[in-house]
């Protein structure tokens, strides 16, 4: 399951493409995926919150997710 990464996320995880691995599972969820980030990258519980998109649309915590998903990480945005 490959996940995109954008901003504060990319940097995070030092990349902007990561590979979810299977084990125990992947995640069926938005919110599974989330608490996994969190678990595997302490520095997600950091952010304020973060938005998944899931096949290029807003994906709610609900959502199911399939190996073929394109999931990218959109973490909150500043500007001035």
């Amino acid at each position: 399951m490959k996940v995109l990464l954008f901003g504060i996320a990319k940097d995070i995880i030092g990349t902007s493409i990561f590979e979810m691995p299977s084990q125990p599972k992947y995640p069926t969820t938005v919110k599974e995926l989330k608490v996994i980030l969190v678990q595997m990258f302490p520095d997600f519980a950091k952010l304020s919150s973060f938005a998944v998109a899931v096949n290029s649309e807003y994906a709610h915590d609900d959502e199911a997710l399939q190996l073929n998903d394109e999931i990218a990480i959109i973490p909150p945005v500043s500007g001035g």
